[in-house]
């Protein structure tokens, strides 16, 4: 699929990227770990295999029978992986940055993930293109991953998704520019509704010289395209 988004404008947002306010905030050159939760904040496992068993007998099952005893514990711990970017700061990939006279795109493409859509609770499964032009300091290219990755698990909406990655970008690097191209499919759309299955939303999030440069935005796209 080509994105041709040449001639399309970015969301205008000002707006800064947010975490659960009341999750922990890790000093600058803090260790990077892929589990930093908030003891204070764990999922509440217990409420939400309470929650499940209700729904199952609700939708007229046995939640007693054999093949579903064990589906409210199996659901928690899916919940509790699905959402622990909830209680993360992705932020804090970003902060150790290194100096380095390089002053063309950096681009990490096709990077995998799975999103929770907040309307439904269905899944949303896709990947992210994730590009910047540095203005002195570059950050190591996993740690453009990790930040998808946590970002990815709560529950949003694609277009906030987005938005929220380029802000990071934009406020963490102090970058020349930022670009987010995200590509999936939901699966509300897929299995529900009007059940329309293979169908692609793209949502794209340009900052800086990629919103304000018809050549740079050019180049940047081209380089997302290329396969």
């Amino acid at each position: 699929m080509v994105l041709d988004l040449m001639t399309a404008s970015a969301s205008n947002t000002n707006e800064s990227y947010a975490f659960n306010e009341s999750s922990p905030q890790p000093h600058a050159g803090a260790p990077d770990k892929d589990s930093s939760a908030n003891p204070r904040q764990a999922v509440n496992k217990s409420a939400i295999e309470n929650a499940v068993r209700t729904i199952l007998e609700a939708v007229g099952e046995d939640a007693l029978r054999d093949g579903l005893l064990d589906t409210p514990a199996r659901v928690a711990r899916m919940y509790e992986e699905m959402f622990a970017g909830l209680h993360l700061d992705p932020a804090r990939h970003l902060e150790t940055t290194f100096p380095e006279e390089y002053d063309e795109i950096v681009l990490v493409r096709d990077i995998p993930f799975t999103s929770m859509c907040e309307h439904h609770l269905l899944p949303f499964t896709g990947v992210a293109h994730v590009g910047y032009l540095p203005n002195g300091r570059v950050v190591g290219l996993s740690k453009l991953a990790r930040v998808v990755e946590e970002v990815a698990r709560r529950p949003q909406v694609q277009e906030r998704m987005t938005q929220t990655v380029a802000n990071m970008l934009e406020e963490k690097l102090n970058t020349k520019g930022a670009a987010v191209v995200i590509e999936s499919e939901h699966s509300c759309m897929a299995l529900r509704g009007v059940r329309k299955a293979g169908t692609l939303t793209v949502t794209s999030s340009l900052r800086g010289i990629f919103r304000t440069s018809q050549a740079s935005r050019s180049e940047i796209m081209t380089l997302i395209n290329v396969r």
